[in-house]
């Protein structure tokens, strides 16, 4: 049973690299230059949209127990500091690809900062029941 996590992570990176090389197929055959770009661009606007909105699907527990125990602060930290960094860069860029992303990025990384100030107050030391049981 130990070999199960590996197999499975090692197939998750391959899919991840089989997704890659498709999107760089794709774009190499059936785009120009610029058209090459645009379609880039907006894979990209729409995964780091979807990087920066994952831990917003804790928000629901976070509001239902009333504690930011199961949402990492410095992960929301850092995420709101990297998307205003390149927010900034894109806006001084001109480069909506970067500041349209990073803008809403930076958007939901406050959220997640005033869900955990907000929260983190509230919280205290009280020891909630784990989210899964373990029975081994």
């Amino acid at each position: 049973m130990q070999l199960e996590s590996p197999v499975k992570m090692s197939g998750l990176l391959l899919a991840v690299f089989g997704l890659f090389v498709i999107i760089v197929f794709v774009s190499m055959r059936l785009f120009y230059p610029p058209m090459r770009q645009v379609f880039v661009g907006y894979l990209s606007v729409a995964s780091l949209i979807s990087m920066f909105s994952s831990p917003l699907f804790i928000i629901n527990l976070v509001i239902q127990t009333k504690s930011v125990e199961y949402m990492p602060f410095f992960l929301s930290l850092s995420t709101f500091l990297m998307s205003i960094s390149f927010f900034t860069y894109g806006v001084l860029k001109y480069d909506p690809f970067i500041y349209i992303s990073n803008g809403i990025g930076t958007v939901l990384g406050a959220i997640q900062l005033a869900l955990y100030s907000y929260y983190g107050k509230t919280s205290g030391e009280d020891s909630r029941e784990p989210l899964i049981v373990s029975y081994a």
